[in-house]
């Protein structure tokens, strides 16, 4: 029997929850795999369905397994947060504005890692 609460939760938040079931497991799973990582109570078919719209944008790669697929991530978390930053950067045709406020918002210890990372420092 599945639970109703699961079933309810936002797509975002099921697909962080396989993600990290992926990235926890380091090695390419199947559905079945995944949905028994996650332990709750999710259908195996919802969580295929998750598996292949991530698969869609590009985020978890899949190879074939016998009948069906395995699936993998394709990058750290790290970087499908930068992805994902990338992602809200190119949705606003002013960049420098959208970029000014970011770095304006950042608290100083981020602002200072920033000012690193530009001005090429190694940390």
């Amino acid at each position: 029997m599945t639970d109703s609460r699961d079933e309810r939760r936002p797509a975002g938040e099921l697909e962080a929850a396989v993600m990290a079931a992926l990235w926890a497991a380091g090695i390419p799973l199947t559905p079945g795999r995944v949905q028994t990582e996650l332990g709750t109570g999710l259908a195996r078919t919802t969580v295929a369905t998750i598996l292949t719209r991530l698969h869609e944008k590009g985020i978890v790669s899949r190879e074939r397994q016998g009948r069906g697929y395995v699936y993998f991530p394709v990058q750290d978390a790290p970087g499908l947060t930068a992805r994902r930053m990338h992602s809200e950067l190119d949705r606003d045709s002013d960049r420098e504005t959208v970029l000014a406020r970011f770095v304006a918002q950042l608290n100083p210890g981020d602002e200072q890692i920033l000012r690193q990372l530009l001005d090429g420092d190694e940390r």
